[in-house]
């Protein structure tokens, strides 16, 4: 088969991309997704990968956890880069969307 290149050349560029934008600053994944021009929902997926690979390199991908905006519950043990979407202790859903950066 010629042509697309397959899944892993498709995804390489936004990646690079993605890490390129996280090393000007810190943002979140619909700012990533404006920025790389990818959907928001797959930002989640390439900043795991992503994440994996800044360490091989030495460097690291930091992240502002999400916050509850009614009763400032942070989530500080979550692992995955999506937002949640109720806080565990008020129930509330104003919820701050986690940030990410590169360093």
């Amino acid at each position: 088969m010629t042509g697309d290149g397959g899944p892993e050349a498709r995804s390489a560029t936004p990646r690079r991309a993605l890490e390129s934008a996280l090393r000007e600053g810190w943002r979140t994944a619909l700012e990533l997704s404006r920025a790389v021009g990818l959907p928001e929902r797959e930002v989640a997926g390439h900043l795991e990968h992503l994440a994996r690979s800044l360490k091989a390199s030495g460097a690291k991908l930091e992240v502002t956890p999400a916050r509850c905006l009614g009763c400032d519950f942070e989530f500080r043990e979550r692992s995955r880069p999506k937002p949640p979407s109720r806080c565990p202790q008020c129930r509330g859903e104003r919820i701050t969307a986690p940030r990410f950066c590169v360093r």
